[in-house]
């Protein structure tokens, strides 16, 4: 099965845990706009459900090759 077509963190394109690399990865969008994005809506939810949702997919998403 092709790399990109699986949901895995990545391993190269990573700042903390590889999360955002690899979602940006798997649909072949920017993961620094990604990024960007996703700390934008999570401050302004309050911030506490972004880092939830981080540490929740950070333990549900395998580790890419």
């Amino acid at each position: 099965m092709n790399q990109s077509a699986t949901l895995s963190r990545s391993i190269n394109d990573r700042v903390l845990a590889g999360v955002l690399g690899g979602i940006a990865r798997r649909f072949g969008w920017s993961s620094t706009l990604l990024r960007v994005l996703y700390v934008v809506v999570s401050i302004l939810s309050a911030a506490f459900p972004g880092i939830l949702v981080y540490l929740v997919l950070w333990l549900v998403i395998p580790e890419g090759d």
